[in-house]
């Protein structure tokens, strides 16, 4: 069984059909790309997935588990998680707390031994900033973990997002358009970061991304979207070779 099974998602606004009829799926392990031109409905999906917007027809399941009408916190807490095209860091916050966040949601304190501060609360506390800090360097941003994340350059604060979203322990990671407003060297960086991260952590990952070397260099499939609907789904040698896919998104002739 698939770790995500989407079937016939669909999502209207007013007369508008924002995403058609879509069903994919994805398997433990793998690291799949979801591309399209502007406007496609990519993002649309991914909010459709993570609970943002509810979906007007279709199911959406998750290790066995019904998305449908769940909120992004429960959906969170079941094992999926995204960054998104605009980065949102708590800029306010030092990296080392912006991690700490992450790991809080999938690290549920003992109220009592919180509000009493009792033992375990200092020695839960403890683990939890080793394991941001373990995270953090895992990622070569361990020497910034006192840096307010405003203050890092933006491949960075890139970077950081990635690591919150990963701190969560998902099972699925979403990456929206990581590569949106990086340049050459930092996008080559990105994609040894993806690598590195399906490598060393083992989860699922689909990404959405209008860099399309860096899709074909990284995915094992993809899935295209044109107005909201699935055109072609293969791998990176037959999406390049699929006419249609030339036609809509490359904008050539097959």
């Amino acid at each position: 069984m698939a770790l995500l099974d989407v079937k016939h998602l669909t999502k209207n606004f007013g007369g508008l059909t924002a995403v058609g009829d879509v069903t994919l799926e994805l398997n433990e392990g793998e690291l799949v790309g979801l591309i399209g031109p502007n406007g496609a409905g990519k993002t649309t999906l991914f909010n459709l997935l993570t609970g943002v917007y509810e979906p007007s027809e279709g199911t959406i399941t998750l290790d066995g588990n019904l998305l449908n009408g769940k909120k992004p916190y429960h959906i969170a807490a079941l094992g999926l998680s995204r960054t998104f095209q605009n980065i949102r860091l708590f800029k306010e916050m030092t990296v080392l707390d912006n991690v700490l966040v992450g790991l809080a949601n999938s690290h549920k304190q003992n109220i009592v031994a919180s509000l009493l501060r009792l033992p375990s609360y200092y020695s839960s506390e403890k683990e939890l900033r080793q394991k941001a800090l373990d995270l953090l360097a895992i990622f070569d941003l361990d020497g910034e973990a006192d840096t307010l994340a405003k203050n890092l350059p933006y491949g960075q604060q890139r970077r950081l997002e990635i690591v919150r979203a990963l701190a969560t322990e998902p099972k699925i990671l979403f990456l929206d358009e990581p590569a949106a407003g990086m340049n050459p060297q930092e996008t080559a960086e990105l994609t040894q970061l993806i690598r590195q991260i399906k490598e060393e952590f083992n989860i699922t990952i689909m990404l959405i991304e209008h860099d399309m070397s860096l899709v074909m260099e990284v995915t094992e499939r993809i899935y295209v979207l044109e107005y909201g609907r699935v055109i072609a789904h293969g791998t990176p040698d037959e999406i390049k070779n699929d006419k249609r896919v030339i036609e809509a998104y490359l904008g050539g002739e097959a």
